[in-house]
């Protein structure tokens, strides 16, 4: 079961990636099925090749997956919603997304921490 989310993970991270890549190419090239298939392959091929050349490029990861993915997945919408409601929001409502963005800091805390002291301990 976790392989699977992984691998829809790593998919739905890469293209953005991809589009971005896309949208730099001639109109002609871009738009070739041929083109997506080559160059989401070179993307995959690309990073898997990082991964095997460097010994702590899964400790990097949980770096940045601790930092950046908790305060994108956790943090920014709970205080988008306290933004984009305003005085609409109940006291309820505004309490428990300043909890759940609280708590989002704290954990994105912990785990840059913890990964950073994993990074130190290793290297």
């Amino acid at each position: 079961m976790y392989f699977s989310l992984t691998l829809n993970k790593y998919a739905l991270l890469m293209n953005p990636l991809a589009r971005s890549i896309e949208e730099l190419l001639p109109i002609g090239i871009s738009s070739s099925y041929w083109c997506y298939i080559l160059l989401r392959t070179a993307l995959v091929f690309s990073s898997v090749c990082v991964a095997f050349l460097l010994p702590f490029f899964g400790l990097v990861m949980a770096l940045i997956g601790s930092l950046l993915s908790i305060l994108v997945a956790v943090v920014m919408p709970a205080l988008c919603y306290i933004k984009i409601m305003g005085n609409k929001a109940s006291r309820t409502q505004i309490a428990l997304s300043s909890v759940v963005a609280a708590l989002g800091v704290i954990t994105a805390i912990l785990g840059t921490y913890s990964s950073v002291s994993k990074i130190v301990k290793n290297y």
